[in-house]
């Protein structure tokens, strides 16, 4: 593939300048096709081509200076310029970024009232300026080579998004055992993003690197979600014939929920918010998905006769409760599983990392599949209510 940029203006599409609430009014646009009408191939991208990193913050005053300083450190000769879409914080996250944005030419904040992940990338992705945007976490730490090598493997492989893979890591003794459980198939499944694997077209990718013709022509971030937003993007990158590719080479430092309840809400809103996407694109729902919904359900179900059978044989009856008792094998098996998964796990933590790994795991197997299991019908309708009744969304991001 050629090297050559051509003309700035060949390569800068500008994005549209009304507000992004106005885009997603309705359901998302149906994607538009690969390239442009003509059935033209993606335009070549050099190897330092200029770039635009986007970064969504709120509550995060403790990660993100280190964030955007490893954005701003990066091993890349290519212009970069980063914007920071700042919500409605509790902490210092909005003095921060000013005091960051004054040091520094090259980042510019701007306001996200909404205080939602999917609205702060399209107001980023609409203050930028560059053909090719990184989507960067205020929980991520790239690694100083990471911008160069993701353009090229835009090069090398044509592809309209880039991502490697979510490399969790903890500092407290929980935050570690989250960690194990977010890069271990116990935890995630068979996630490359997650896990490891072969460089190759993926469904997804963690972050991304994208051309930015292609969340144009995709319609841009989905802002009725709130969580999702990035699987979301790349299903119909997808749809359009717009190539995903997943780079093992590409690994990306992540910090954890650091307690219980900030874990437990973060994978309730994922299984919650899942569940929407599954509706609003049938046929993507897979077993990986299904996996903890049915969990949850075993364990209820499970538990319920299991209490019922223990009622009968308190009040003398025979036969039927020594069935319904047995239901408690459910939740007596799924905690042995994550006590044996806890014990195997500490061949390679230390004793007080591997005895939280069980409660991890629990705490993301339950809340995700409670979460896909009651998310309503009515999900974003009742979520955008909420929202006006509020005036913002106030769960922690």
């Amino acid at each position: 593939m050629s090297d050559e940029l051509g003309s700035q203006s060949a390569l800068i599409h500008p994005v549209p300048t009304q507000p992004a609430r106005q885009k997603w009014a309705g359901r998302p646009p149906e994607p538009a096709s690969r390239g442009d009408p003509g059935g033209r191939p993606p335009e070549p991208v050099a190897a330092a081509v200029p770039v635009s990193v986007v970064l969504p913050a709120r509550n995060e005053e403790r990660y993100l200076a280190e964030s955007v300083r490893r954005v701003v450190e990066q091993d890349y000769d290519g212009e970069i310029e980063l914007i920071v879409a700042v919500g409605p914080s509790k902490d210092q996250t909005p003095q921060l970024a000013s005091a960051l944005a004054a040091a520094d030419p090259r980042i510019t904040v701007i306001e996200n009232s909404s205080g939602r992940i999917p609205m702060a990338l399209n107001l980023a992705l609409a203050s930028s300026r560059h053909p090719v945007i990184v989507r960067v976490d205020a929980r991520s730490l790239i690694p100083p080579g990471y911008i160069r090598a993701a353009v090229q493997t835009l090069r090398e492989t044509g592809a309209a998004n880039v991502g490697g893979i979510m490399a969790a890591e903890g500092t407290s003794a929980f935050q570690r055992a989250v960690a194990w459980a977010m890069t271990s198939p116990f935890g995630v499944g068979p996630a490359s993003n997650h896990t490891g694997g072969p460089s190759g077209p993926a469904p997804t990718a963690y972050l991304g690197v994208f051309r930015r013709t292609a969340i144009e022509q995709a319609g841009g971030f989905n802002e009725r979600l709130e969580v999702a937003e990035d699987w979301e993007l790349n299903h119909r990158i997808r749809k359009s014939g717009g190539l995903v590719w997943f780079e093992r080479d590409l690994v990306v430092t992540y910090r954890p929920r650091a307690s219980v309840r900030q874990l437990a809400i973060q994978y309730f809103r994922y299984g919650r918010w899942r569940r929407e996407v599954c509706r609003q694109h049938r046929g993507t729902v897979n077993l990986r998905y299904l996996a903890a919904p049915l969990t949850v359900a075993g364990i209820a179900g499970g538990t319920l006769a299991g209490l019922v059978g223990l009622a009968g044989r308190a009040a003398g009856a025979r036969g039927w409760p020594t069935f319904l008792t047995g239901g408690l094998a459910m939740p007596l098996g799924y905690a042995g599983v994550i006590t044996g998964i806890g014990a195997k796990a500490s061949r390679e933590l230390p004793g007080p990392v591997a005895a939280e790994v069980p409660v991890a795991l629990a705490t993301m197997h339950l809340s995700w599949g409670t979460g896909f299991l009651t998310s309503p019908r009515a999900l974003v309708t009742a979520a955008a209510a909420l929202r006006r009744l509020s005036g913002l969304w106030s769960l922690p991001g």
